[in-house]
């Protein structure tokens, strides 16, 4: 198991597998989300990889570098992650947990945050095993 930088060429199994976190809503335009997709793999603000097996995706994450009005340094900030269910257990989101926290520490972040859904507590669980705490709750407002 190995965590890399996704390319042009993994859009496809990227976003199969961020339909996966059930999100409402998600363009459903295929064209329009890899476009998506691309302008992550091109923004100098923002890192998406993947977890491979054998030449499989196993997972993605996002990952993003964004400045706090009360900080020097940006915060790392993981929007999405996550693992195909085949792989879960095997290491696929500790690899690309490792590869985010590695990145932020380059980059000098202070802090390497994420989001996650009420629902997912098995998430929550690895989550917490890695070190991460429940600092607070994320509020979002439809516009």
């Amino acid at each position: 198991m190995l965590a890399r930088e996704a390319r042009r060429e993994d859009a496809q199994a990227v976003l199969d597998l961020m339909a996966g976190l059930g999100r409402p809503e998600v363009e459903s335009d295929s064209a329009a989300q890899e476009d998506v997709f691309l302008a992550h793999l091109a923004h100098p603000d923002a890192m998406v990889f993947v977890a491979e097996v054998e030449g499989a995706i196993a997972g993605a994450v996002s990952l993003w570098f964004r400045p706090r009005l009360n900080w020097r340094s940006v915060e790392a900030w993981i929007p999405d992650l996550y693992v195909d269910r085949a792989y879960r257990r095997r290491g696929a989101a500790r690899v690309l947990l490792d590869a985010c926290a590695a990145a932020a520490r380059e980059r000098g972040c202070h802090r390497l945050s994420l989001e996650s859904g009420h629902e997912r507590l098995e998430a929550h669980q690895l989550y917490e095993a890695y070190g991460f705490t429940n600092a607070g709750r994320f509020y979002a407002l439809k516009l």
